[in-house]
């Protein structure tokens, strides 16, 4: 059979390994898979071809307790396009010398290397990310960065540079995997099988991942977690800060004092940004229109809800809908979301300087929080 590139040329389908370390994470495995699956019975061709690996062929325990058959050891799968690594808890622990020879090995063949969930960590203990830029669950990004200085960490959900890409874990590797498709075999495929598996939209490769407010202060502020709680629960008919303040029982200067200290805004601020970071969700997942939008998160008219709108995100919000190359080129202007660039996110994290204003208007499940502060003092092995 002819072999096929990953980026064209030979005929033939593109055969992907998914190699799977211990206390892998089965979400991020399986919304890596399953658009492969798609692709190949939408288009009626056999696109994708994709076996799974252990390092010795034995089935591997994921980290809820399930044991999955594998198709073949790593010595006997050196005949890819692809390998993705399957990470998951306490990835320093799951991978020995021989996967980091395996990958080593594949990445001299030209083979593209990936990685999903704490995968990412493996690639950059094997020396495979140095110099390029990669994405890991965002608990783990000061680790990374801390043990592994060569490597260029983003708060990407995904990253597809070259011949690595990397995804955040969970569905992130959903959006990494159809936008692999999309550059191999177009748009329209990419968009069925998104359809297919009930993805309301294709999350792309610049987009941030979400970080919770309540992972940035910890429990040492608890009354401005509850006053931000309140906020995100009143987005329709927003609350006066009279009215926040008595409900968690301080006053109207101390909650003003809490926001200026830790969030380095006024409360009203933050406030409108969590209406609008609504708003964002409802024009980017419904078909309400920006009128209905504005009136859904307590703007009295919907020319205020752009005015806003714009100056937050950098385009007007019909633009969410109709132009995806203003929208791409809003995002470099977002100020109040947090930056791509890791000094960015490292600071919001130590400071919780502005760029982390918006940060609790989605609350992220904490899939690695105790894996997260023991690998932060990891060094490289």
């Amino acid at each position: 059979m002819t072999r096929a590139g990953v980026n064209g040329g030979a005929t033939g389908p593109v055969r992907i390994g998914f190699l799977l370390l211990d206390n892998f994470t089965l979400i991020a495995h399986s919304a890596a898979i399953e658009p492969l699956h798609m692709a190949n019975q939408l288009s009626g061709q056999e696109h994708y071809q994709w076996l799974t690996l252990s390092e010795t062929g034995e089935p591997v325990r994921a980290s809820d307790g399930q044991r999955m058959l594998v198709d073949a050891a790593i010595d006997d799968a050196l005949d890819l396009d692809i390998v993705i690594v399957c990470g998951g808890v306490a990835p320093q622990q799951t991978h020995g010398k021989s996967h980091l020879r395996f990958l080593q090995a594949l990445a001299r063949r030209a083979c593209m290397i990936g990685g999903v969930a704490t995968g990412t960590w493996t690639l950059a203990q094997a020396g495979l990310l140095d110099g390029y830029r990669a994405s890991i669950h965002w608990e783990l990004i000061p680790g990374l960065q801390e043990a592994f200085p060569r490597v260029i960490v983003t708060n990407r959900l995904f990253t597809i540079e070259a011949k690595r890409l990397t995804a955040s874990g969970g569905t992130a590797a959903l959006d990494m995997m159809l936008n692999l498709i999309g550059q191999q075999h177009g748009a329209e495929l990419m968009a069925a099988i998104s359809e297919r598996v009930a993805c309301d939209r294709v999350r792309t490769e610049e987009e941030q991942q979400r970080v919770p407010l309540r992972h940035v202060l910890g429990t040492s502020q608890p009354k401005l977690l509850e006053v931000v709680a309140l906020m995100e629960a009143n987005v329709e008919e927003p609350l006066e800060l009279e009215e926040l303040a008595d409900a968690v029982n301080v006053s109207r200067r101390q909650v003003e004092r809490l926001f200026v200290k830790h969030l380095a805004c006024s409360p009203s601020r933050y406030y409108q940004n969590v209406r609008l970071s609504r708003g964002r969700q409802l024009l980017q997942q419904t078909s309400m229109t920006v009128i209905e939008v504005a009136s859904a998160c307590g703007f009295a008219s919907a020319p205020h809800f752009s005015r806003r709108y714009n100056e937050l995100f950098g385009l007007p919000p019909s633009n969410e809908r109709t132009c995806e190359p203003v929208r791409r080129a809003g995002r470099g202007r977002r100020k109040v979301f947090m930056s791509d660039e890791l000094s960015t996110f490292r600071t919001a994290i130590v400071a919780v300087s502005q760029e982390a204003l918006a940060l609790l208007a989605a609350r992220s499940e904490a899939s690695y929080a105790g894996v997260g502060r023991a690998l932060s003092s990891v060094g490289a092995h």
